[in-house]
């Protein structure tokens, strides 16, 4: 199992659940009643939840990496 590395978050406040981001990642995503939700707050790195990110279109979610930078959505 890899090491956590990265750390994903979905504002509750933001997000509309589109759907999107479980579509993308069913493995790291889930909608849980009228939001999206990551699976895991804490990840190993995987593209997938940077993908998530980009195509959320309320912006709602915030990848960081093992520093504490945010990495997702890429600018």
């Amino acid at each position: 199992m890899s090491a956590v590395a990265w750390k994903v978050a979905v504002d509750p406040a933001l997000c509309i659940a589109s759907g999107s981001c479980p579509a993308i990642a069913p493995d790291l995503f889930v909608l849980d009643g009228s939001h999206a939700r990551p699976v895991q707050e804490e990840i190993a790195e995987d593209e997938r939840a940077l993908d998530a990110a980009e195509v959320c279109p309320a912006m709602a979610i915030t990848v960081q990496d093992a520093s504490g930078q945010v990495i997702g959505p890429r600018p």
